[in-house]
């Protein structure tokens, strides 16, 4: 099938593109890899189902003054949880906290998706919420559950208990 020319050269111009941007995040998912790869809370947060490698590492914990990946500084469960899974322009609108404090709610969102995709558990607990209400609602709680064990494992310093938290 012969694509007009125009076409078959935005094609390869859309091509070209996807190639340069897939090399660039290799080279940030290895830079980034360098910089948490050996710290403790970042490999306990890995453990928990729907959190890999490139997961947003400092989701779970407070931003710092210092450089890169300050040592974290753990919220409580109610303050991470309810950043997670309340979306922004429910919240009290404060100059300049609005785009600051989606970002979590963004994380856990994309981690209960993949939570749902490779643990029986999480996948179980989404669908008997989603029986009761509808998929947003459910994948919201899915993700406060995530956000709530992501503090419990920082804090405990341990792996994550799919039995713990899906019981």
């Amino acid at each position: 099938m012969a694509l007009p020319d125009d076409v078959a050269f935005a094609i390869k111009a859309n091509v070209a593109v996807i190639a340069t941007l897939s090399t660039q995040i290799d080279l940030l998912e290895k830079r980034l890899q360098e910089k948490v790869g050996g710290r403790l809370e970042y490999e306990l947060l890995t453990s928990a189902p729907g959190i890999g490698k490139c997961w947003r590492p400092r989701s779970c914990w407070k931003r710092g003054r210092s450089s890169a990946l300050p040592p974290p500084v753990i919220s409580p469960p109610t303050h991470v949880a309810s950043t997670a899974c309340i979306p922004a322009m429910a919240r009290k609108r404060e100059k300049g906290t609005q785009e600051r404090q989606q970002v979590p709610g963004l994380a856990f969102v994309e981690a209960a998706n993949f939570a749902l995709r490779y643990c029986p558990e999480a996948k179980r607990f989404y669908e008997r919420k989603k029986a009761k209400t509808n998929n947003v609602v459910a994948i919201k709680a899915l993700a406060h559950k995530l956000a709530r064990a992501c503090f419990h494992i920082l804090k405990e310093k341990k792996p994550f208990d799919v039995t713990r938290c899906f019981a």
